[in-house]
Protein backbone atom coordinates (compact mmCIF):
# COMPACT_ATOMS: atom_id res chain seq x y z
CA UNK A 1 0.00 0.00 0.00
CA UNK A 2 1.30 3.07 -0.62
CA UNK A 3 1.66 5.57 2.09
CA UNK A 4 0.00 8.27 0.04
CA UNK A 5 -2.96 7.14 -0.02
CA UNK A 6 -5.19 9.36 1.40
CA UNK A 7 -8.55 8.58 -0.52
CA UNK A 8 -11.34 6.29 2.12
CA UNK A 9 -12.11 4.76 -1.46
CA UNK A 10 -8.80 3.66 -2.17
CA UNK A 11 -7.57 3.01 1.06
CA UNK A 12 -11.09 0.34 1.68
CA UNK A 13 -9.96 -0.89 -1.96
CA UNK A 14 -6.74 -1.88 -0.30
CA UNK A 15 -7.54 -3.07 3.33
CA UNK A 16 -10.37 -4.98 1.76
CA UNK A 17 -8.21 -7.20 0.20
CA UNK A 18 -6.81 -8.74 3.29
CA UNK A 19 -9.50 -10.49 4.66
CA UNK A 20 -10.81 -11.71 1.45
CA UNK A 21 -7.60 -13.06 0.94
CA UNK A 22 -7.84 -14.48 4.06
CA UNK A 23 -10.95 -16.25 3.52
CA UNK A 24 -9.81 -17.22 -0.59
CA UNK A 25 -6.83 -18.74 0.98
CA UNK A 26 -9.74 -20.96 3.29
CA UNK A 27 -11.06 -21.97 -0.10
CA UNK A 28 -7.60 -23.07 -1.19
CA UNK A 29 -7.36 -25.29 1.97
CA UNK A 30 -10.44 -27.00 1.09
CA UNK A 31 -8.97 -28.60 -1.93
CA UNK A 32 -5.25 -29.84 -0.05
CA UNK A 33 -6.27 -30.07 3.62
CA UNK A 34 -5.26 -34.04 3.39
CA UNK A 35 -1.87 -33.64 3.16
CA UNK A 36 -2.14 -31.06 6.10
CA UNK A 37 -1.81 -32.61 9.42
CA UNK A 38 -3.00 -29.33 10.95
CA UNK A 39 -5.45 -28.46 8.86
CA UNK A 40 -7.77 -27.80 11.47
CA UNK A 41 -5.77 -25.64 13.24
CA UNK A 42 -5.08 -23.84 9.99
CA UNK A 43 -8.18 -23.65 8.90
CA UNK A 44 -9.58 -21.81 12.71
CA UNK A 45 -6.54 -19.45 12.49
CA UNK A 46 -7.04 -18.70 9.30
CA UNK A 47 -10.55 -17.49 9.29
CA UNK A 48 -10.29 -16.08 13.07
CA UNK A 49 -6.45 -14.44 13.35
CA UNK A 50 -6.62 -13.73 9.53
CA UNK A 51 -9.60 -12.80 8.31
CA UNK A 52 -11.25 -11.37 11.05
CA UNK A 53 -8.31 -9.78 12.67
CA UNK A 54 -8.06 -7.56 9.80
CA UNK A 55 -11.22 -6.75 9.27
CA UNK A 56 -11.35 -5.43 12.98
CA UNK A 57 -8.56 -3.46 12.79
CA UNK A 58 -9.79 -1.84 9.33
CA UNK A 59 -13.34 -1.19 10.55
CA UNK A 60 -12.86 -0.38 14.33
CA UNK A 61 -10.44 2.18 13.34
CA UNK A 62 -13.15 3.40 10.95
CA UNK A 63 -15.73 3.44 13.83
CA UNK A 64 -13.94 5.30 16.01
CA UNK A 65 -13.22 7.29 13.96
CA UNK A 66 -16.63 7.92 12.88
CA UNK A 67 -18.41 7.83 16.44
CA UNK A 68 -15.95 9.87 17.97
CA UNK A 69 -15.94 13.03 14.98
CA UNK A 70 -12.08 12.38 14.51
CA UNK A 71 -10.50 14.55 11.44
CA UNK A 72 -9.95 12.30 8.71
CA UNK A 73 -6.10 11.56 9.24
CA UNK A 74 -3.74 13.29 6.87
CA UNK A 75 -1.74 9.78 5.58
CA UNK A 76 -2.41 6.41 6.43
CA UNK A 77 1.41 5.51 7.33
CA UNK A 78 0.33 4.28 11.67
CA UNK A 79 -2.06 1.91 10.49
CA UNK A 80 -0.51 0.36 7.17
CA UNK A 81 2.31 -0.45 9.54
CA UNK A 82 0.20 -2.12 12.31
CA UNK A 83 -1.34 -3.98 9.45
CA UNK A 84 1.87 -4.82 7.99
CA UNK A 85 3.02 -6.11 11.19
CA UNK A 86 0.17 -7.60 12.06
CA UNK A 87 -0.19 -9.55 8.88
CA UNK A 88 3.85 -10.49 9.38
CA UNK A 89 2.76 -11.93 12.38
CA UNK A 90 0.02 -13.86 11.18
CA UNK A 91 1.97 -15.32 8.20
CA UNK A 92 4.44 -16.32 11.06
CA UNK A 93 2.06 -17.72 13.29
CA UNK A 94 0.25 -19.88 10.54
CA UNK A 95 3.31 -21.04 9.53
CA UNK A 96 5.15 -21.89 12.40
CA UNK A 97 1.65 -24.26 13.38
CA UNK A 98 1.27 -25.94 10.37
CA UNK A 99 5.27 -26.69 9.99
CA UNK A 100 5.60 -27.66 13.65
CA UNK A 101 8.14 -24.62 13.83
CA UNK A 102 6.96 -23.69 17.32
CA UNK A 103 9.12 -20.81 17.57
CA UNK A 104 8.52 -19.26 14.31
CA UNK A 105 5.06 -19.46 16.11
CA UNK A 106 5.66 -17.53 18.96
CA UNK A 107 7.71 -14.62 16.92
CA UNK A 108 4.79 -14.37 15.03
CA UNK A 109 3.03 -14.23 18.11
CA UNK A 110 5.12 -11.57 19.56
CA UNK A 111 4.44 -9.02 16.05
CA UNK A 112 0.50 -9.91 16.39
CA UNK A 113 0.71 -8.78 20.06
CA UNK A 114 2.91 -5.35 19.08
CA UNK A 115 0.21 -4.39 16.32
CA UNK A 116 -2.49 -5.01 18.69
CA UNK A 117 -0.83 -3.31 21.21
CA UNK A 118 -0.32 -0.10 19.25
CA UNK A 119 -4.07 -0.61 17.84
CA UNK A 120 -4.88 -0.26 21.52
CA UNK A 121 -2.71 2.73 21.94
CA UNK A 122 -4.32 4.50 19.06
CA UNK A 123 -7.76 3.96 20.23
CA UNK A 124 -6.96 5.06 23.62
CA UNK A 125 -5.71 8.41 22.12
CA UNK A 126 -8.35 8.92 20.27
CA UNK A 127 -10.62 8.38 23.34
CA UNK A 128 -8.66 10.77 25.52
CA UNK A 129 -8.49 13.58 22.67
CA UNK A 130 -12.10 13.70 21.74
CA UNK A 131 -14.88 15.44 23.05
CA UNK A 132 -17.84 13.79 24.66
CA UNK A 133 -20.07 11.69 21.89
CA UNK A 134 -22.90 9.46 22.30
CA UNK A 135 -21.76 6.58 20.39
CA UNK A 136 -18.54 6.46 22.22
CA UNK A 137 -19.03 3.16 24.19
CA UNK A 138 -18.47 1.52 21.13
CA UNK A 139 -14.46 2.82 21.25
CA UNK A 140 -14.89 0.99 25.18
CA UNK A 141 -15.81 -1.92 23.39
CA UNK A 142 -13.12 -1.94 21.30
CA UNK A 143 -10.59 -1.46 23.72
CA UNK A 144 -11.84 -4.32 26.09
CA UNK A 145 -11.79 -6.55 22.81
CA UNK A 146 -8.26 -5.52 22.04
CA UNK A 147 -7.61 -6.06 25.82
CA UNK A 148 -9.20 -9.67 25.64
CA UNK A 149 -7.05 -10.41 22.43
CA UNK A 150 -3.52 -9.10 24.08
CA UNK A 151 -4.41 -11.75 27.59
CA UNK A 152 -5.20 -14.59 24.75
CA UNK A 153 -2.33 -14.33 22.69
CA UNK A 154 0.29 -15.40 25.07
CA UNK A 155 -1.91 -18.54 26.04
CA UNK A 156 -2.05 -19.42 22.11
CA UNK A 157 1.96 -19.03 22.23
CA UNK A 158 2.65 -20.80 25.17
CA UNK A 159 0.83 -23.71 23.77
CA UNK A 160 2.94 -23.51 21.09
CA UNK A 161 6.17 -23.99 22.66
CA UNK A 162 5.02 -26.26 25.91
CA UNK A 163 3.34 -29.53 26.66
CA UNK A 164 1.99 -29.26 30.22
CA UNK A 165 -0.94 -31.02 32.25
CA UNK A 166 -2.72 -27.55 32.20
CA UNK A 167 -2.47 -27.10 28.11
CA UNK A 168 -6.29 -28.19 28.30
CA UNK A 169 -7.20 -25.61 30.55
CA UNK A 170 -4.74 -23.09 28.58
CA UNK A 171 -6.62 -23.79 25.51
CA UNK A 172 -9.92 -23.28 26.87
CA UNK A 173 -8.86 -20.34 28.29
CA UNK A 174 -7.09 -18.98 24.72
CA UNK A 175 -10.47 -19.79 22.87
CA UNK A 176 -12.95 -18.13 25.29
CA UNK A 177 -10.65 -14.85 25.36
CA UNK A 178 -10.12 -14.76 22.21
CA UNK A 179 -13.61 -15.91 20.59
CA UNK A 180 -15.94 -14.10 23.06
CA UNK A 181 -13.63 -11.38 23.71
CA UNK A 182 -11.85 -10.26 20.55
CA UNK A 183 -14.34 -11.06 18.27
CA UNK A 184 -17.70 -11.18 19.91
CA UNK A 185 -17.03 -7.85 22.01
CA UNK A 186 -16.37 -6.09 19.11
CA UNK A 187 -19.21 -7.32 17.15
CA UNK A 188 -21.40 -6.41 20.16
CA UNK A 189 -20.21 -2.73 20.21
CA UNK A 190 -20.38 -2.30 16.22
CA UNK A 191 -23.74 -3.22 15.97
CA UNK A 192 -24.88 -0.69 18.04
CA UNK A 193 -24.51 1.75 14.78
CA UNK A 194 -24.22 -0.76 12.07
CA UNK A 195 -27.52 -2.50 12.70
CA UNK A 196 -29.87 0.23 12.54
CA UNK A 197 -27.46 1.21 9.52
CA UNK A 198 -27.84 -1.77 7.31
CA UNK A 199 -31.67 -1.94 8.24
CA UNK A 200 -32.03 1.88 6.90
CA UNK A 201 -34.31 2.36 10.01
CA UNK A 202 -34.00 4.53 13.30
CA UNK A 203 -31.64 3.37 15.72
CA UNK A 204 -33.70 2.33 19.23
CA UNK A 205 -33.69 5.45 22.07
CA UNK A 206 -32.85 2.49 24.38
CA UNK A 207 -30.16 1.28 22.54
CA UNK A 208 -27.30 3.26 23.55
CA UNK A 209 -27.79 3.14 27.59
CA UNK A 210 -28.58 -1.27 26.62
CA UNK A 211 -25.11 -0.78 24.71
CA UNK A 212 -23.82 0.56 27.93
CA UNK A 213 -24.70 -2.17 30.26
CA UNK A 214 -23.98 -4.96 28.09
CA UNK A 215 -20.52 -4.11 28.20
CA UNK A 216 -19.85 -3.64 31.82
CA UNK A 217 -22.33 -7.57 31.69
CA UNK A 218 -20.05 -8.64 28.81
CA UNK A 219 -16.83 -7.79 30.49
CA UNK A 220 -17.73 -9.60 33.91
CA UNK A 221 -18.89 -12.60 31.92
CA UNK A 222 -15.57 -12.88 30.30
CA UNK A 223 -14.17 -12.91 33.27
CA UNK A 224 -16.06 -15.54 35.32
CA UNK A 225 -15.51 -17.60 32.13
CA UNK A 226 -11.61 -16.75 32.12
CA UNK A 227 -11.36 -17.83 36.00
CA UNK A 228 -13.30 -21.03 35.84
CA UNK A 229 -11.44 -22.85 32.90
CA UNK A 230 -8.52 -21.64 34.21
CA UNK A 231 -9.48 -23.22 37.79
CA UNK A 232 -11.30 -25.65 36.04
CA UNK A 233 -14.23 -24.13 37.74
CA UNK A 234 -16.86 -25.62 35.31
CA UNK A 235 -19.72 -24.16 37.43
CA UNK A 236 -18.08 -20.61 37.74
CA UNK A 237 -17.51 -21.31 33.82
CA UNK A 238 -21.30 -21.40 33.12
CA UNK A 239 -22.29 -18.74 35.00
CA UNK A 240 -20.19 -16.44 33.15
CA UNK A 241 -21.37 -18.17 30.34
CA UNK A 242 -24.90 -16.99 31.40
CA UNK A 243 -23.55 -13.48 32.18
CA UNK A 244 -22.01 -12.77 28.66
CA UNK A 245 -25.13 -14.51 27.02
CA UNK A 246 -27.18 -11.35 29.23
CA UNK A 247 -24.96 -8.93 27.62
CA UNK A 248 -25.77 -10.45 24.06
CA UNK A 249 -29.92 -10.42 25.33
CA UNK A 250 -29.36 -6.85 26.52
CA UNK A 251 -27.84 -5.56 23.14
CA UNK A 252 -30.59 -7.81 21.33
CA UNK A 253 -33.69 -6.65 22.89
CA UNK A 254 -33.37 -3.04 21.02
CA UNK A 255 -31.96 -4.56 18.10
CA UNK A 256 -35.17 -6.68 17.17
CA UNK A 257 -37.51 -3.69 18.48
CA UNK A 258 -35.36 -1.93 15.57
CA UNK A 259 -36.07 -4.65 13.23
CA UNK A 260 -39.65 -4.90 13.69
CA UNK A 261 -40.08 -1.27 12.88
CA UNK A 262 -37.86 -2.40 9.48
CA UNK A 263 -37.73 -5.66 8.67
CA UNK A 264 -34.39 -7.26 7.00
CA UNK A 265 -34.42 -7.33 3.56
CA UNK A 266 -31.16 -7.83 2.52
CA UNK A 267 -28.16 -10.65 2.94
CA UNK A 268 -25.95 -8.12 5.28
CA UNK A 269 -29.49 -8.65 7.59
CA UNK A 270 -30.00 -11.54 7.27
CA UNK A 271 -26.51 -13.39 7.70
CA UNK A 272 -26.09 -10.91 11.01
CA UNK A 273 -29.43 -11.73 12.12
CA UNK A 274 -28.16 -15.49 11.22
CA UNK A 275 -25.19 -15.38 13.30
CA UNK A 276 -26.50 -13.91 15.87
CA UNK A 277 -28.84 -16.60 16.57
CA UNK A 278 -25.74 -19.37 15.94
CA UNK A 279 -23.86 -17.45 18.69
CA UNK A 280 -27.10 -18.23 21.14
CA UNK A 281 -26.88 -21.74 20.12
CA UNK A 282 -22.49 -21.86 20.49
CA UNK A 283 -23.06 -20.37 23.80
CA UNK A 284 -25.59 -22.77 24.83
CA UNK A 285 -23.45 -26.09 23.57
CA UNK A 286 -20.37 -24.50 25.16
CA UNK A 287 -22.17 -23.93 28.70
CA UNK A 288 -23.74 -27.94 28.28
CA UNK A 289 -20.05 -29.16 27.27
CA UNK A 290 -18.68 -27.75 30.14
CA UNK A 291 -21.31 -29.16 32.63
CA UNK A 292 -20.83 -32.56 31.23
CA UNK A 293 -17.07 -32.77 31.27
CA UNK A 294 -15.60 -35.35 33.59
CA UNK A 295 -12.33 -32.59 33.63
CA UNK A 296 -10.32 -30.05 31.28
CA UNK A 297 -9.04 -32.25 29.00
CA UNK A 298 -12.55 -33.73 28.39
CA UNK A 299 -14.10 -30.29 27.41
CA UNK A 300 -10.92 -29.49 25.45
CA UNK A 301 -11.89 -32.68 23.59
CA UNK A 302 -15.33 -31.78 22.77
CA UNK A 303 -14.82 -27.98 22.01
CA UNK A 304 -15.32 -28.89 18.04
CA UNK A 305 -19.04 -29.19 19.31
CA UNK A 306 -18.66 -25.60 20.47
CA UNK A 307 -16.65 -24.56 17.16
CA UNK A 308 -18.47 -25.44 14.74
CA UNK A 309 -21.61 -23.20 15.09
CA UNK A 310 -19.54 -20.07 16.82
CA UNK A 311 -17.05 -20.08 13.82
CA UNK A 312 -19.27 -21.26 11.16
CA UNK A 313 -22.22 -19.47 12.07
CA UNK A 314 -21.70 -16.84 13.80
CA UNK A 315 -18.44 -15.44 12.96
CA UNK A 316 -18.25 -16.22 9.15
CA UNK A 317 -21.74 -15.08 9.11
CA UNK A 318 -21.38 -11.83 10.69
CA UNK A 319 -18.19 -11.15 8.95
CA UNK A 320 -19.65 -12.01 5.31
CA UNK A 321 -22.92 -9.72 6.11
CA UNK A 322 -20.85 -6.97 7.41
CA UNK A 323 -18.20 -6.64 4.38
CA UNK A 324 -20.98 -7.19 1.47
CA UNK A 325 -23.21 -3.53 3.54
CA UNK A 326 -19.97 -1.74 4.27
CA UNK A 327 -17.50 -2.28 1.24
CA UNK A 328 -19.93 -0.38 -1.15
CA UNK A 329 -20.04 2.17 1.31
CA UNK A 330 -16.93 2.60 2.02
CA UNK A 331 -15.79 2.34 -1.82
CA UNK A 332 -17.96 5.71 -2.58
CA UNK A 333 -18.94 6.74 -5.55
CA UNK A 334 -22.61 7.76 -4.86
CA UNK A 335 -25.89 6.37 -4.32
CA UNK A 336 -26.19 4.51 -7.28
CA UNK A 337 -22.81 3.19 -7.48
CA UNK A 338 -23.48 2.24 -3.89
CA UNK A 339 -26.61 0.55 -4.79
CA UNK A 340 -24.80 -1.35 -7.53
CA UNK A 341 -22.26 -2.82 -5.98
CA UNK A 342 -24.56 -3.98 -3.18
CA UNK A 343 -26.77 -5.87 -5.18
CA UNK A 344 -23.52 -7.41 -6.84
CA UNK A 345 -22.68 -8.84 -3.70
CA UNK A 346 -26.36 -9.46 -2.75
CA UNK A 347 -27.16 -11.63 -5.65
CA UNK A 348 -28.70 -14.82 -4.94
CA UNK A 349 -28.88 -14.19 -1.17
CA UNK A 350 -32.10 -15.77 0.18
CA UNK A 351 -30.41 -18.95 -1.93
CA UNK A 352 -26.70 -18.39 -0.04
CA UNK A 353 -28.35 -18.17 3.35
CA UNK A 354 -30.85 -20.98 3.07
CA UNK A 355 -28.26 -23.01 1.98
CA UNK A 356 -25.53 -21.84 4.57
CA UNK A 357 -28.28 -22.46 7.20
CA UNK A 358 -29.45 -25.38 6.28
CA UNK A 359 -25.90 -27.77 5.27
CA UNK A 360 -24.84 -26.14 9.23
CA UNK A 361 -27.98 -27.67 10.86
CA UNK A 362 -27.71 -31.03 8.67
CA UNK A 363 -23.65 -31.04 9.64
CA UNK A 364 -24.23 -30.99 13.42
CA UNK A 365 -26.55 -33.44 13.45
CA UNK A 366 -25.26 -37.34 13.86
CA UNK A 367 -24.80 -38.31 10.10
CA UNK A 368 -22.65 -39.79 8.32
CA UNK A 369 -18.93 -38.71 6.23
CA UNK A 370 -20.75 -38.29 2.99
CA UNK A 371 -23.26 -36.48 4.22
CA UNK A 372 -20.57 -34.28 6.48
CA UNK A 373 -18.46 -34.09 2.99
CA UNK A 374 -21.30 -32.64 0.98
CA UNK A 375 -22.76 -30.07 3.47
CA UNK A 376 -18.84 -29.18 3.81
CA UNK A 377 -18.48 -28.35 0.10
CA UNK A 378 -22.11 -26.46 0.14
CA UNK A 379 -20.87 -24.38 3.11
CA UNK A 380 -17.90 -23.78 0.60
CA UNK A 381 -20.03 -23.03 -2.30
CA UNK A 382 -21.70 -20.20 -0.26
CA UNK A 383 -18.13 -18.36 0.44
CA UNK A 384 -17.23 -18.93 -2.87
CA UNK A 385 -20.23 -17.24 -4.08
CA UNK A 386 -19.48 -13.65 -1.67
CA UNK A 387 -15.80 -14.48 -2.79
CA UNK A 388 -16.05 -13.90 -6.31
CA UNK A 389 -18.54 -10.89 -6.49
CA UNK A 390 -16.40 -9.23 -3.68
CA UNK A 391 -13.12 -10.26 -5.81
CA UNK A 392 -14.46 -7.93 -8.62
CA UNK A 393 -15.47 -5.10 -6.29
CA UNK A 394 -12.26 -4.85 -4.83
CA UNK A 395 -9.47 -5.66 -7.57
CA UNK A 396 -11.85 -4.45 -11.13
CA UNK A 397 -14.25 -1.75 -10.17
CA UNK A 398 -12.40 1.13 -10.33
CA UNK A 399 -15.52 3.85 -11.78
Amino acid sequence: MSVTSTGRAVWHRRAGLLPAAYLAALVLLAFVHPFLPAWRWLAIHLLLLGAATNAILVWSAHFTAAVLRVPAPPHRRAEISRLALLNAGVVAVLAGGTADRPWLGVAGAAAVFAAVTAHLAWLAARLRSSLPARFAVTAHYYLAAAVALLTGIPAGAWMLVADAPVRSRILLFHAHVNLLGWIMLTVLGTILTLWPTVLRTRMDPAAVAASRTSLRTAVGGLGLIALGVLAWWPLVAVAGLLVFATAVLVTALPAARAARQKPPESFAAWSIAAGAAWLAVALAVDAATLLRAAGPDAAADSFGAVLTPLLVGSVAQILLGALTYLLPMALGGGPVRVRERTAALDRRWPQRLAMTNAALIVFLLPVGPYVRITTSLLLLAALVQFLLPAARLLLLDRR
